[in-house]
């Protein structure tokens, strides 16, 4: 059970954001997002997005770094992972 965060790389609205998530389950992801102030509706199904400016208190917050690539394969064992094609049926 770990809250992982990648390398902010996703530009938007002046800033460039990163993804947190949970590799085990929402409701920990939830907690972990609270308990660090981030809103809910960062919340995007799967992952909060969080600004550039939140990565290094995040991390001392307990998020583990990681790649991209490494963030999608955890979320996918995971079963937690939201494709593209679900989201725009939402």
């Amino acid at each position: 059970m770990s809250i992982l965060i990648d390398q902010p790389s996703w530009p938007a609205h002046g800033t460039v954001w990163a993804h947190l998530v949970s590799d085990s389950n929402l409701d920990e992801l939830h907690a972990f997002a609270e308990a660090a102030g981030i809103p809910r509706r960062s919340f995007d199904l799967d992952h909060y997005d969080v600004p550039e400016t939140r990565y290094i208190d995040l991390v001392a917050a307990g998020a583990l770094p990681v790649s991209f690539r490494e963030m999608i394969v955890r979320l996918r064992c995971s079963g937690l992972r939201v494709t593209a094609r679900e989201r725009r049926g939402r």
